[in-house]
């Protein structure tokens, strides 16, 4: 007989951990959201950034870039994928085998249509909380980047770029 009908999930967490490996989810906010594949533009301007960060990382051995999906577990009701992370070399000891236990150095999210929403207003406001140093949101249809530094435990808008990140927290600015 089937585990799950002898011993039903009974939160959210418990539901996220019987999903399949390798499926889009994330909890927020104690709610679980699953999301489709993403579309062939975010695809590439993924594929554009990670191979830029990756190999500005190789060059500048600071830290390690980790390309999503990949948890990061914030909390019980926050454990999230974002695109790209980055974190220096003095955090690699939160990483484990099943994902990031506390906050990266620096996130960036690639907008979709069907989780924008999320990007912009609650995952924002959880990697503030739990210390993210540096989030990016990149438009990819216009390559549009919305950046954002913590500073006194507020995010402070940077000036937003089209087609490049500037980083603080690399100390570079990426161009795709």
């Amino acid at each position: 007989m089937n585990s799950a009908l002898i011993h039903p999930p009974r939160t959210i967490l418990e539901v996220w951990e019987s999903l399949p490996e390798g499926t889009l989810s994330q909890i927020i906010n104690n709610k679980l959201v699953v999301s489709p594949a993403p579309l062939d533009v975010h695809q590439v301007i993924f594929g554009k950034i990670s191979v830029e960060v990756s190999l500005f990382l190789r060059k500048n051995n600071i830290g390690q870039i980790i390309i999503g999906p990949f948890d990061i577990h914030f909390s019980k009701e926050n454990i999230l994928q974002p695109d790209i992370l980055f974190i220096k070399n003095k955090n690699l000891h939160k990483i484990k085998s099943n994902g990031l236990f506390g906050s990266p150095d620096l996130v960036i999210e690639i907008l979709s249509p069907a989780t924008s929403h999320f990007d912009f207003d609650e995952k924002k406001l959880i990697y503030k909380r739990y210390g993210v140093q540096e989030y990016f949101i990149v438009d990819p249809n216009s390559k549009w980047v919305t950046s954002f530094f913590l500073k006194n435990d507020k995010y402070k808008e940077q000036e937003s770029t089209e087609g490049k990140i500037k980083s603080a927290v690399l100390n570079t600015e990426i161009n795709f």
